[in-house]
């Protein structure tokens, strides 16, 4: 009886194993196949190729790339609300032109060309490439917001459980994290769901002010305000955060008055990314906007995923090693080639290690730049040369001077009719073509510059050697010729 039990024993284990093990499997090869089909179906961001530039205003596809990768990140990490909350994005202050979600749109769906372009009043003014529609009552909210603070040109409003939680508590939001006190200051509004009255508009003018970057609606969740994008995703993740940490401290603290809060006056944290000159002490120095390296490396995750996100990059992963300038480029004389085995084997890795690193040497030798000429110089005796190698630098130095070439025409001469030049060269490939018995194209003159003629020597002043006597009376012997003398006779009176 015993035995035969632990027969029955035996044949359930090995059956459940192996049922554990096919459904196993089965769960592997779901996941393997969904995570597959899922990176199969991502849809691009950038998909503005098709789009005609003189429909945009200048920036407008960057800026279009970058409120669609907020909507994908939104998604990623949990915080779409369709029925609640809404991204926008100043495209121009000067016409007061925005970018929205049109109203049903997934926010796993947005691409560039589906947000839709309104103004200041929620009109339509240019569809995208969906044909839904705009919810004119939500966008009131940021109507208001954009006409009281010009400066703001991003807006995210987050309605999370924790937000929501956060914007229904009396005290609102509470220093209690590190978090909480990157937001900053945080102003609060009794939002009622609509702005369409004027005295509302007024209202929230004051409780906003003209610096705060975070408004608190009351049961409504939080809006971050942003002068761009990087900053006010920064400013949202932060307040999501700290929303997320209070809700959970007060749950396990049971109150407010079982909690410590931080004094804002002495914790000041100091937020990364700020607007200033970042960079180590050392380094290259380049002036950020808050949240740009964090956004930067959340638009590389996406890439990487293949989402094609379209953002240029202000600040490289990979550090560029600085190379020497030069004007002439010294390729390397030879470059190791080895040949393999019939089995696929290296010859190299089958070599004893004495030998092989005599083959390394003499590789490195041969790949390395050719630094020395071979020259001839002349001996004593005359009539014998002895050959010797020196350095390309002494032979350019006891030779001649390097020219650097600056302009194509550097070496024609001067005065020379550009007609000229062209007639001869053509009867020169005219020559070239008719003649069928050489090798190729000789070489020939273009152009000949008239010789130089040296300058005659001046002939000798005779008066050179002369005192100041002798030149005197030479000069009275003239005058008195000149006065009466004929044929050399001078007559006396």
């Amino acid at each position: 009886m015993l035995m035969k039990t632990q027969s029955k024993f035996t044949d359930y284990y090995i059956e459940t194993a192996k049922t554990k093990e096919k459904c196993t499997f089965s769960v592997k090869t779901l996941i393997t196949e969904h995570k597959n089909k899922y990176m199969m179906m991502v849809t691009p961001i950038n998909d503005l190729h098709g789009w005609e530039p003189g429909s945009m205003v200048k920036g407008e596809r960057l800026m279009r790339c970058k409120l669609a990768s907020v909507h994908r990140l939104f998604d990623l990490y949990g915080w779409a609300q369709i029925s609640h909350t809404c991204l926008t994005l100043r495209v121009s202050k000067e016409q007061e032109h925005f970018l929205v979600l049109p109203d049903g749109l997934a926010y796993s769906e947005v691409t560039g060309s589906s947000l839709v372009k309104v103004n200041i009043l929620g009109e339509v003014v240019e569809k995208g490439s969906t044909n839904l529609g705009v919810d004119t009552e939500r966008f009131s909210l940021h109507s208001a917001i954009y006409s009281a603070r010009p400066d703001v040109r991003c807006l995210l409003h987050l309605h999370t459980p924790a937000t929501a939680a956060v914007s229904a508590m009396k005290r609102g939001l509470l220093p209690l994290s590190h978090e909480a006190l990157l937001v900053g200051d945080v102003a609060y509004y009794d939002y009622n769901g609509v702005m369409e009255a004027e005295e509302d508009r007024v209202e929230l003018q004051k409780s906003l002010g003209p610096t705060c970057k975070v408004l608190v609606l009351r049961n409504h969740g939080i809006v971050a305000l942003g002068e761009s994008v990087e900053e006010a995703f920064y400013t949202i993740y932060h307040i999501q955060a700290a929303c997320q940490i209070q809700v959970s401290a007060l749950c396990c603290a049971g109150g407010e008055q079982n909690l410590i809060l931080l004094d804002r006056t002495t914790h000041k944290p100091n937020p990364t990314g700020t607007v200033g000159w970042a960079g180590s002490t050392f380094g290259p120095l380049h002036k950020s906007r808050t949240g740009e390296h964090e956004f930067e490396a959340l638009m590389r995750t996406l890439d990487n995923l293949g989402y094609r996100t379209g953002y240029a990059y202000r600040f490289p992963v990979l550090l560029e090693r600085s190379r020497t300038r030069r004007e002439v480029e010294v390729p390397a004389t030879a470059t190791a080639y080895y040949q393999f085995d019939e089995d696929g084997g290296h010859p190299a890795l089958r070599q004893h290690p004495f030998a092989q690193r005599q083959q390394q040497e003499r590789t490195r030798w041969l790949n390395t730049p050719n630094t020395y000429q071979k020259v001839s110089q002349d001996q004593a005796s005359p009539g014998h040369q002895r050959t010797t190698w020196l350095k390309t630098e002494e032979v350019t130095q006891a030779g001649s001077t390097s020219i650097k070439i600056e302009n194509p025409n550097q070496f024609v001469p001067l005065f020379t009719n550009p007609q000229e030049v062209i007639e001869t060269r053509n009867k020169i490939r005219q020559q070239n073509r008719q003649d069928m018995k050489t090798a190729g194209p000789q070489s020939q003159v273009l152009a000949i510059s008239p010789p130089k003629l040296p300058p005659e020597p001046e002939p000798p002043n005779p008066f050179n050697q002369l005192t100041d006597q002798e030149l005197e009376e030479y000069r009275k012997e003239v005058q008195r010729k000149q006065d009466g003398g004929t044929n050399g006779i001078v007559y006396s009176a």
